[in-house]
């Protein structure tokens, strides 16, 4: 499919935004979850496909139940969870259930693929207000991308300190924000970044873009997922045991957000068919710059 051929509709179903071009369902964004509590109620992408057909994500693994195809959540903020599961506590050195895990609700879309979130702690205390911003597109032959782009409003009174792991004293486990988990047969899967780096070594080092290639179960196919994000971003990125790729919002030290301030941040995820080369990634991140991430901004925070 050409780019000129690529016309993306997205259905509202009520509970999903549904989008689908060629005859094949892209994704569906879950905006009303069903979910139990302690998996961090949230929206999320699941089933997310290539142009053939091939779903390139994962839903609620038996490993990490809260894990949730693609989805935008934060492991540590002023000792609340909504990332779901057990908090790394850094006087325990382990992961601890506690009551902490929060929820994000959808309120509204304002706009078709503009959404409104409010983000609320398990004891109900509302602290940040999200306008949430979705498109689909075409990315060249064999491909397509989503552009998210998100601003969070700090709400509570005080101030929000965004961590993760890492910066509560387990290394290498900085994620936070834009989380994917690839499908299981993705496991030892190639990973290739910017600057003519790669592999699981890129756990924790800056880069613009990195991406991963898997192969599918079942058709003798692989898809490559490409990620964009602002430059000197750190990624979280496994191949072993499982897929999973993140530019982080807090890898290795926490972000502050004072009250009343704005956290934006904007990414693309390609999702394209095949296998995808250094210099075909090289190419279209070149051709293909992410923008700003305050470009369409309207609170003039």
């Amino acid at each position: 499919m050409s780019d000129d051929d690529f016309a993306p509709v997205m259905k509202d179903t009520g509970t999903e935004l549904v989008a689908e071009a060629g005859g094949v369902e892209l994704m569906r964004y879950v905006y009303r979850p069903r979910m139990p509590a302690f998996e961090g109620p949230k929206p999320y992408v699941h089933p997310l496909r290539t142009l053939a057909g091939d779903v390139v994500s994962c839903y609620r693994p038996h490993d990490h139940r809260w894990h949730k195809g693609l989805q935008m959540t934060v492991s540590h903020l002023s000792g609340q969870n909504f990332w779901g599961g057990g908090s790394f506590v850094r006087e325990r050195k382990e992961y601890v259930d506690l009551p902490n895990v929060g929820t994000m609700r959808h309120e509204e879309f304002t706009a078709p693929g503009r959404e409104r979130l409010t983000w609320h702690t398990q004891a109900g205390e509302h602290w940040v207000d999200e306008l949430r911003e979705l498109s689909v597109g075409a990315a060249g032959p064999g491909a397509w991308a989503l552009d998210f782009a998100t601003a969070m409003t700090n709400v509570r009174g005080e101030p929000l300190l965004f961590g993760s792991p890492t910066t509560h004293g387990r290394p290498l486990a900085g994620y936070s924000g834009l989380f994917w988990r690839g499908p299981r047969a993705f496991t030892g899967g190639r990973v290739t970044a910017e600057g003519g780096r790669g592999g699981p070594e890129m756990m924790g080092e800056a880069a613009s873009w990195l991406a991963y290639t898997g192969r599918h179960d079942e058709v003798d196919r692989a898809s490559t997922l490409l990620f964009l994000a602002e430059p000197g971003t750190a990624w979280f990125v496994r191949t072993e045991p499982f897929a999973a790729v993140n530019p982080s919002l807090a890898f290795h030290e926490e972000v502050e957000l004072a009250p009343g301030a704005t956290l934006r941040r904007r990414y693309r995820v390609v999702v394209a068919d095949g296998v995808w080369d250094r210099e075909r990634l090289a190419a279209y991140v070149r051709d293909h710059p992410l923008g700003p991430a305050d470009a369409d901004a309207e609170d003039g925070s």
